[in-house]
C-alpha cells in the first residue's frame, strides 16, 4: 500500500543525484530500486526522463510522474496481470509530428506513444510526456499527461474517442481537469 511513497523517495533521491551532476541514472539505482520498478511496470529511464526534465525545466511536477506510473502500474497489473511485453517501440513505429487525426496535428503521435507506455513497450530513448507531449496537450485545453494517459486506455484503440475527448477539452478546459 506505500508503493506511492517509495516511488517518491526514489524520485527524490534521483533528482538529487542529478542535481549533484550525475548523469549517469543507471548508477542511480540499487537493485531493489530495479526491483521494485518492475514490480510496477516501470522502466529506469522513465523515472529519470521526468527527473531529468524537472530538473532542466522545471516540470512536469514529480507528483505528474506519479501519477503517470500509477496509470501505467494500473494496466501492467490490471490489463497485463504483471508479465512485462517484450515489444519495444521506436520512433520509427509512431507517427510523425505532422500527422493529423480528425483534423488534430500529432494526436496519432501521441495516441501512439500512450498505447506503448500503457503497454511497457517505449524504446528508452522515447518519453511519453516529452516537451511536445506537454506542448499538445496544454494547447488542446491544458489536459494533464495522467488523464490523457487513461483516455487512451478506455478508448480502447478507438482514436476517435481520443479525438472526441480533446476536442472537448478544448471547448470546456475543466473537462481536462475534471476527468
Amino acid at each position: 500500500m506505500t508503493w506511492n511513497e517509495q516511488f517518491n523517495e526514489l524520485f527524490n533521491r534521483c533528482l538529487s543525484a542529478y542535481e549533484n551532476g550525475n548523469s549517469d541514472f543507471m548508477s542511480y539505482y540499487t537493485p531493489k530500486d530495479h526491483e521494485f520498478l518492475a514490480s510496477i511496470g516501470h522502466k529506469p529511464r522513465e523515472l529519470f526522463d521526468f527527473v531529468e526534465d524537472l530538473a532542466d525545466e522545471g516540470f512536469p511536477a514529480k507528483s505528474t510522474a506519479l501519477l503517470v506510473a500509477a496509470v501505467r502500474r494500473d494496466y501492467f497489473l490490471a490489463v497485463q496481470t504483471g508479465k512485462t511485453s517484450h515489444k519495444e517501440i521506436s520512433r520509427d513505429d509512431v507517427p510523425s509530428f505532422g500527422q493529423e487525426f480528425d483534423g488534430l496535428a500529432y494526436l496519432p503521435r501521441i495516441i501512439a506513444k500512450a498505447e506503448a507506455k500503457l503497454r511497457g513497450e517505449l524504446d528508452p530513448d522515447m518519453m511519453f510526456g516529452c516537451g511536445g507531449d506537454r506542448k499538445f496537450l496544454r494547447e488542446n485545453g491544458g489536459i494533464h499527461l495522467a488523464d490523457f494517459l487513461r483516455h487512451v486506455w478506455a478508448a480502447a484503440g478507438n482514436p476517435s474517442k481520443v479525438a472526441e475527448f480533446v476536442k472537448k477539452s478544448v471547448i470546456s478546459p475543466q473537462v481536462a481537469a475534471s476527468s
